[in-house]
């Protein structure tokens, strides 16, 4: 079983100086993986909600450090571990340049890289950034066009596209990752799990009921093999961002709350069911370094022992 664990990136723990002896401990204790997500402001008169809860942002959102910089400090203090992105706001970003930052960062890690890619859900965010709200669909997938032009074997790349062009030029920076780093996509829309089954190497979910996210599973599998791919081939990441409790709380909660043991039950019932591969998130609960690890280590073990 792969498991995943967040790095500190937010709230009270957006601190580089974290980052490093933190990536260290999790590869120590076992972690498969570090992850990293993408947040640009809060706005105090948002024009969306946030995606959970009352729809406010949450406050340690006000605080939060560059997820590609953070990687780059882990890939130097680790050895093993996976680096990915749950999820990386690829549309703020030019795509040919993007493909060269993450080219970079999977040669500096030595082929450890995951890019896992999100539409967001701040209009906000895009307005700060200068990109439209309208058409996210399209531009991601065009996005997704340039990358895999980038990254192609030919010495020589292009793309000609609606949004973008990029003639004909020499681009020898490649990946070590052949023919790409895995490509996860997040989203839970039709359109979104569809362009998952199509082009994706795997799915970012995040912590539903496991009945919800078996059916959103089975819909990305199908759109799979209509595509002519293999849906075994398919990773799914399912990343929960708990609130761990000392007494049970009401199974309705878990695994926004709940219990070492509650949420470890989760997400074993997910490994078994789904082949989920578990990604913990530590922020919300963890008042600082030492409970970050702590919480960290009590579900790592917890998990293990339970899907042994």
């Amino acid at each position: 079983m792969h498991i995943g664990l967040s790095l500190p990136q937010y709230g009270r723990l957006a601190d580089p100086r974290l980052c490093a002896p933190v990536a260290t401990a999790a590869e120590k204790i076992g972690y498969d993986s570090l992850w990293v997500g993408d947040r640009l402001l809060v706005a105090t008169e948002p024009q969306s909600r946030y995606p959970g809860g009352d729809g406010t942002a949450p406050a340690e959102h006000r605080s939060f450090l560059d997820p590609l910089t953070l990687l780059t400090v882990a890939a130097g203090a680790t050895r093993h571990a996976r680096l990915g992105t749950s999820t990386l706001n690829a549309l703020w970003h030019p795509p040919a340049l993007l493909a060269r930052t993450l080219t970079t960062l999977d040669l500096v890690s030595g082929g450890r890289l995951d890019v896992g890619i999100g539409l967001g859900w701040s209009k906000d965010e895009y307005q700060a950034v200068g990109v439209p709200w309208e058409g996210r669909g399209a531009r991601l997938e065009e996005t997704l066009d340039v990358l895999e032009s980038v990254w192609s074997e030919g010495e020589v790349v292009s793309h000609r596209g609606r949004l973008w062009t990029v003639p004909p030029s020499v681009v020898r920076a490649k990946p070590v990752q052949r023919p790409k780093p895995p490509l996860l996509l997040g989203g839970f829309g039709p359109e979104s799990l569809a362009r998952v089954g199509r082009r994706a190497d795997g799915w970012l979910g995040v912590g539903l009921p496991v009945p919800v996210l078996e059916h959103m599973w089975q819909t990305v599998r199908r759109h799979a093999v209509d595509a002519g791919r293999d849906p075994d081939a398919l990773r799914l990441v399912l990343r929960i961002n708990p609130v761990v409790t000392v007494d049970p709380v009401p199974q309705e909660q878990v695994p926004r709350r709940g219990t070492v043991d509650q949420l470890a039950a989760y997400l074993a019932t997910a490994v078994r069911t789904l082949g989920a591969e578990p990604l913990i998130d530590p922020h919300f609960t963890a008042q600082d370094p030492d409970g970050y690890l702590d919480t960290a280590l009590a579900l790592h073990d917890r998990l293990r022992h339970r899907t042994d």
